[in-house]
């Protein structure tokens, strides 16, 4: 009775039971316009229902059919125009309704606005360490891709001189995490999708609040539905009492928008602008083993130092300025690329983020996926949590296998989400058919975002390859070549791959049940 009462008055049932309030009210407002418009014709004209069902039906299929070519003439991604065409026939005017409250997906015009001045401020520091002849000489046929990722967002710098070190557990993680924390002299800036009270996150609070004390600035975004039901609404009051500066990225309010569609999924920490860090792991127990609500949870996370951390503390400073709408000099957190010393023995690092449009031109890292697809000529490496991909990734990942690249992705075996575990299970049948190989992690869940290819290129960062991440979402991630942490990742692959059990087309065979469930599923998926 207790969990029902705690749920009944949670902040995300609240969200949910809004949602369906404010769709029943344009139901009735219809109905109800329907109603008034019957009252006053049948007053005025005794034959009023021929007239009314021939005017209104006139009406109602004029609106009709201009929604369904506004939908089919949009600029939005195949997959949304199907499920939209159907809300609209299926539903009629409530359907229209719907669409002009949900389809719009997008940032709000003043986000876009303070976007764009938030980049135009970042490009002084944006400057090529790397030259375009030494990137064509080292990177070979990689350094296109490289250029491709640079096109698609011009804030995804290449850089050298960056030590890589990868964890693929999170306790791992944490314990180099904290002590790096500890050492900060200047600064800490702490962006993440979910935190929640524990050992882990009361464990960085902690020495976050000494470092206040020791005169080194903090600050500290969350994104406000991540961590609904973990923390309080006003957490972020709680936080800048302790002198920590803390926003919370698009707050939940009771009014139904796609706005809240664009959630903060990104996971960084800057200390001092020389040592950055992200992937996988928010700040929560789960994610250090010290709770196990779904088996073994593994997760994975990249320590860079150096310059290449210019990527992720600007990244950090856009999102934080854009939500606290407090413009601000950056320059006094970006080191000079000549006050780090060189670093032999590795690679380039390419930090990249990537989120909704416009704010974005392209979909960033899928079109980064789809390019190391078709680049690789030995094998492409991948582990996700989720595999709800549509026709664009899923046709690169046959294509792939069919030239004969061994083809390999990593899921968990057991899911956080039973529906988002069934649609990806639905995948399987068509992806092993085409040559694909896939993988379910036995000990438990994979919640890692990595993707590997030819022992010379990895990908670390936050991007399922889901709709959420591929689509709506702020994301980021590192794109690497021939970086010690490359090295790293192919064996933590080779590890995980001795530990997950090879899917066959019998085992998808077997879901065949869930099969109707998925593929009405699938058609709505890239709305959520």
């Amino acid at each position: 009775m207790k969990r029902f009462v705690k749920m009944f008055f949670s902040r995300l049932f609240v969200y949910g039971l809004t949602i369906i309030l404010m769709t029943l009210v344009f139901a009735v407002l219809f109905w109800g316009l329907f109603n008034v418009a019957e009252v006053i014709l049948s007053d005025l004209f005794p034959d009023y229902e021929i007239l009314f069902w021939l005017g209104f039906g006139g009406v109602e299929w004029v609106i009709l059919v201009a929604t369904v070519l506004n939908i089919v003439n949009r600029d939005m991604i195949p997959e949304t125009k199907i499920p939209w065409t159907i809300c609209v026939i299926v539903f009629g005017l409530v359907g229209v309704a719907i669409y002009i409250i949900f389809s719009n997906n997008k940032p709000s015009r003043r986000q876009r606005a303070n976007y764009q001045l938030l980049n135009e401020r970042s490009r002084p520091f944006l400057g090529r360490t790397v030259s375009e002849k030494t990137r064509a000489e080292q990177m070979g046929r990689w350094a296109q891709v490289s250029e491709a990722l640079h096109r698609s967002n011009r804030n995804a710098v290449l850089h050298g001189n960056t030590k890589t070190e990868y964890f693929p557990l999170g306790e791992q993680f944490f314990t180099r995490y904290l002590k790096d924390l500890k050492n900060a002299k200047r600064f800490i800036f702490m962006e993440y999708f979910i935190l929640a009270k524990g050992k882990m996150w009361d464990s960085v609070l902690a020495v976050l609040e000494e470092k206040v004390k020791e005169g080194v600035e903090v600050r500290v975004s969350y994104d406000d539905i991540g961590c609904m039901g973990k923390l309080r609404s006003g957490y972020y009051r709680i936080l800048r009492k302790k002198g920590i500066r803390c926003v919370k990225f698009n707050p939940f309010v009771p009014l139904v928008s796609n706005y809240h569609n664009n959630r903060d999924h990104r996971k960084i920490t800057v200390i001092d602008g020389v040592i950055g860090y992200t992937g996988g792991l928010n700040l929560a127990d789960e994610y250090i083993n010290e709770t196990a609500p779904f088996g073994h949870w593994k997760d994975t996370a990249i320590r860079l130092e150096g310059e290449g951390v210019t990527g992720l503390t600007l990244m950090f400073l856009r999102l934080f300025n854009l939500r606290a709408r407090e413009p601000e000099n950056f320059e006094p957190y970006i080191p000079p690329a000549e006050s780090f010393p060189a670093i032999g023995g590795e690679g380039f690092v390419q930090p990249y983020g990537d989120g909704p449009r416009p704010l974005y031109d392209r979909q960033v890292a899928e079109d980064l996926y789809i390019n190391v697809l078709t680049t690789a000529e030995k094998y492409v490496y991948i582990m996700s949590p989720y595999l709800i991909i549509d026709h664009r990734l899923e046709g690169a990942l046959l294509l792939a296998a069919a030239r004969g690249v061994d083809v390999r992705i990593i899921v968990p075996h057991i899911p956080d989400k039973k529906l988002a575990f069934a649609l990806a299970r639905s995948n399987y049948m068509k992806l092993i058919k085409g040559g694909v190989k896939i993988y379910e992690y036995t000990p438990g869940f994979i919640h890692a975002k990595n993707f590997l290819a030819d022992d010379v290129v990895g990908i670390v960062g936050t991007i399922n390859l889901d709709y959420r991440s591929l689509l709506h979402h702020y994301e980021n991630a590192v794109f690497m070549y021939r970086t010690k942490a490359v090295a790293q990742l192919k064996e933590d692959f080779l590890t995980t791959f001795s530990l997950s059990r090879l899917q066959t087309e019998e085992d998808a065979k077997k879901r065949v049940v869930r099969r109707v469930t998925c593929e009405i599923a699938k058609v709505f998926a890239p709305l959520f």
